[in-house]
C-alpha cells in the first residue's frame, strides 16, 4: 500500500528550512491535510534506447516495482494538494526539482539550498499545491549532467477542469542520449563544447524511442504536450502533413492561439499544440526538428477511423493562470549579464562538479552545491515588482530558467513575438531583454542556464525573497 504522508513527516523533512513553505500573495494557499503520496522511486534499470544494445539507465518508477521505461507522466490538478515520496534506489544522492511549478521553497529540490541530499536508501517527502495548470516536468538537481543524461527526466501535466476536451492527447519527452557502441554511455561532455554551445547526444528520442509513431482519430483535434528535457539541444519545432496551433508555452496559455510554422524551444521549455489530424485513414502528420541543415522526425501521428471533421478554427484560448502583473511604475531594475569566465576553479561537490568554470552571471561563477553558497544576486522584497535587464554577452544561446516564479518578457532586441508568462527565456546570442516579475514567493530561488554544462560550469545564481 502507498504510505500516507503526515503533516508531521512533512515538517520534519523541512524543519531545517525554518518552515519556508509559505507562498506569497496570489499563489495557492498552503496544503492542509496531506493527500495520499505517490511513491516515486529513482532506480537503475536496463533499457533498449539504441538499436544495437542495452543501455544502463536511471529512471523513475511508481512504487517499488522494477521499472525500465521512460519516467511516468505525473498528473496533478490545479489548486489541489499533491504529495510524492521520493525513494532513492540509486547508488548516489539525488533530489527532485519540479520545473516550472510555483510552489514553496522547501519543496524546490535544490540540495544545500532548499533541502538536504536524499542519500541512497533514504527518502524525502514533497507536498505542494500547484497553482497553475499546464505542462511542466521534473528532474534531479544533483549530479544533473549524469543523472538527467542517464534518464531522470519526466513530464508533469497539471490539469484544469475548465480546459476543453480534445479528441486525443499525447505527451512527448524530448531528449538525447550520449551512446556509443552496443548502447553504452560515452563521456557526457567535451570541455571544448561545454565552453561553447554544449555537447550534443548521439541518439535522439521522444519518450525514449527513435521516431515513435502513434495513432490518433482522423480529422480530430489532438493536444500534443512537448517538453524539451534534453541537457543541451535547442529544437526548432514544426509539423508536416497537418496544421497545428500553439495554445501554450512553458505551461501558460497564449492569449490567441496561432498557427505553428517554426518554433524554437530550448532545454527546459515546453509547448502545447493542438493539431488537426488529416481526414484520411492512414495519413500521417509528422512532428519534426528543423534546426540545422538536416531536419529529422521527432514523432509521427497516423490518422485512424472515419474523419471526425473537426475545425482548427474552433480552438479557443485556454484559461489563464493566476500570475500577478508587475507594477512597472514602481519596479526596481536589476541588471543580469550572461558572460564567459575563467576566473575561478570549480569546487568539488557531493552533487558532482565538471571540473571546469566557463560561465558566469554578473561576472560571478557559481561554485557548486555547497553548504555556504555565494551571496544572492539580489535580495527582493515580498510583493514588490522588479524588472530584470538581461544581457547575453556571449555568442551562444542560453535558456535561462528561474525557479519558483514566473515572469513576463517586456522587450527584446532579437524578437518581435513576446510569449505569455514563462519560467524560461531562450536568450539568443547578443540578445538584450527586459523581463518583469512580482516577488511573490518567499525563499532562495535559483536562476541558471538549462544547458546543463553551462549550469554546472558557472552560469547559476539565485535571488532571495524576504
Amino acid at each position: 500500500m502507498t504510505p500516507m504522508l503526515s503533516r508531521r513527516t512533512f515538517l520534519q523533512g523541512s524543519a531545517f528550512l525554518g518552515g519556508a513553505f509559505a507562498l506569497g500573495a496570489g499563489l495557492a494557499a498552503r496544503a492542509g491535510a496531506a493527500p495520499e503520496a505517490q511513491v516515486l522511486t529513482a532506480q537503475l534499470a536496463q533499457a533498449r534506447i539504441a538499436a544495437d544494445g542495452i543501455t544502463p539507465v536511471m529512471t523513475y518508477g511508481l512504487g517499488d516495482a522494477p521499472h525500465a521505461g521512460v519516467p511516468p507522466v505525473l498528473r496533478m490538478r490545479k489548486g489541489e494538494a499533491y504529495a510524492a515520496r521520493l525513494v532513492n534506489r540509486l547508488d548516489e544522492p539525488t533530489t527532485v526539482h519540479w520545473h516550472g511549478l510555483r510552489i514553496g521553497n522547501a519543496m524546490d529540490g535544490v540540495p544545500e539550498m532548499t533541502q538536504p541530499y536524499v542519500y541512497p536508501g533514504d527518502h524525502f517527502d514533497y507536498v505542494f499545491t500547484p497553482p497553475d495548470a499546464g505542462t511542466f516536468w521534473y528532474h534531479p538537481h544533483c549530479n544533473t549532467l549524469t543523472q538527467m543524461g542517464h534518464g531522470l527526466t519526466g513530464v508533469i501535466v497539471v490539469e484544469n477542469p475548465a480546459d476543453p476536451i480534445f479528441d486525443a492527447e499525447f505527451v512527448l519527452n524530448l531528449r538525447d542520449w550520449r551512446l556509443g557502441a552496443e548502447g553504452k554511455f560515452i563521456d557526457p561532455f567535451k570541455p571544448r563544447d561545454a565552453a561553447r554551445g554544449g555537447t550534443y547526444g548521439t541518439v535522439r528520442t521522444a519518450n525514449w524511442q527513435q521516431e515513435p509513431g502513434y495513432d490518433a482519430p482522423a480529422g480530430g483535434l489532438v493536444r500534443v504536450r512537448i517538453a524539451a528535457t534534453d541537457v543541451t539541444r535547442i529544437y526548432t519545432i514544426g509539423v508536416e502533413g497537418a496544421e497545428a496551433k500553439v495554445v501554450a508555452l512553458d505551461g501558460n496559455p497564449v492569449d490567441h492561439p496561432f498557427l505553428l510554422d517554426r518554433l524554437d524551444i530550448g532545454p527546459g521549455q515546453r509547448v502545447d499544440l493542438v493539431m488537426r489530424m488529416p481526414g484520411s485513414e492512414g495519413a500521417r502528420a509528422t512532428l519534426g526538428n528543423f534546426r540545422g541543415s538536416k531536419p529529422w522526425t521527432i514523432a509521427s501521428l497516423r490518422a485512424t477511423g472515419p474523419s471526425l471533421k473537426r475545425d482548427l478554427g474552433d480552438v479557443a484560448p485556454l484559461p489563464a493562470n493566476p500570475i500577478a502583473r508587475a507594477d512597472l511604475s514602481t519596479a526596481q531594475r536589476i541588471p543580469l549579464e550572461l558572460t564567459a569566465t575563467a576566473e575561478h576553479k570549480a569546487v568539488p561537490s557531493v552533487c558532482g562538479s565538471l571540473g571546469y568554470t566557463f560561465w558566469a552571471l554578473n561576472k560571478v561563477p557559481w561554485p557548486g552545491d555547497t553548504p555556504d553558497p555565494i551571496a544572492p544576486i539580489e535580495e527582493l522584497k515580498l510583493g514588490k515588482s522588479y524588472v530584470l535587464e538581461i544581457a547575453n554577452r556571449t555568442p551562444h544561446a542560453h535558456p535561462i530558467h528561474l525557479h519558483g516564479l514566473s515572469f513576463r518578457i517586456l522587450s527584446s532586441n532579437k524578437r518581435s513575438f513576446l510569449p505569455p508568462p514563462t519560467d524560461t527565456i531562450l536568450l539568443l546570442p547578443d540578445e538584450q531583454a527586459e523581463v518583469a516579475l512580482v516577488a511573490d514567493n518567499l525563499g532562495d530561488w535559483v536562476i541558471h542556464c538549462h544547458i546543463i554544462e553551462h549550469q554546472k560550469t558557472g552560469m547559476t545564481g539565485y535571488f532571495r525573497i524576504i
